[in-house]
């Protein structure tokens, strides 16, 4: 199934994206953290952000949409290109059928829930999907510390994920570092945000590089 990491430019300079982008060649996918201070409480980057970015990067994008009436929203990601789309479960009214919109535009779809939204009640969703995405932090900054009760959660998804016989990913995001990963790994966490750990670096693609062969002894490809 493989690792993934993905690190998030939350922390990065945002006056210059692309070349932050530029600095994490070793990343499988640039996780982009879409706010609106209504589903959180912050406000960071939108659609046309993200559309402008598109034009200047190659790499895969990963866009977490942390957002109110993301039913309305998030295909609008998938038209702009983005190659994975994620919408909070706790923000959609209609979660199968935008799954399925976004698949339809050529996109991963992928669910999002916060640290204290239980996995079981979408158990019969999870079909419809191509990654769950497990806050292991509070939604709406970076930078948090690493909240360990989320660690049997991820177990169970994995379990659940498992039972399918098919590749989801499992995505963890949220105090992801050195320090975390491997537990992530071990509890059954494939695919990885780190945005503070990469971009405080003098060197990030370093830290993307030690973090993937961290993860990857955990849990080889």
């Amino acid at each position: 199934m493989g690792t993934r990491i993905t690190p998030s430019i939350l922390n990065s300079d945002l006056s210059k994206l692309a070349d932050e982008v530029a600095r994490i060649p070793s990343a499988d996918l640039v996780h982009l953290d879409v706010m609106d201070n209504r589903f959180v409480p912050n406000l960071t980057l939108g659609l046309p952000v993200i559309e402008s970015l598109r034009r200047h990067i190659a790499m895969p994008m990963d866009v977490h949409l942390m957002i109110a009436e993301v039913d309305r929203w998030a295909p609008a990601y998938a038209d702009a290109g983005c190659e994975s789309v994620t919408f909070h479960i706790e923000a959609s009214n209609a979660p199968v059928r935008l799954a399925r919109e976004l698949r339809s535009l050529g996109a991963r779809a992928a669910m999002g829930l916060r640290p204290a939204t239980a996995i079981e009640p979408y158990a019969d969703l999870l079909p419809e999907l191509d990654m769950v995405l497990l806050m292991t932090v509070e939604p709406g900054f970076g930078g948090q510390a690493f909240l360990d009760i989320v660690l049997p959660k991820i177990a169970r998804t994995r379990a659940l994920l498992d039972k399918l016989g098919k590749e989801l990913w499992l995505q963890v995001d949220g105090g992801v570092s050195a320090q975390t990963i491997e537990r992530c790994a071990e509890a059954g966490a494939d695919t990885f945000v780190a945005g503070s750990a990469v971009y405080s670096a003098d060197d990030p693609d370093a830290v993307v590089r030690a973090l993937a062969e961290q993860a990857r002894a955990v849990r080889p490809n």
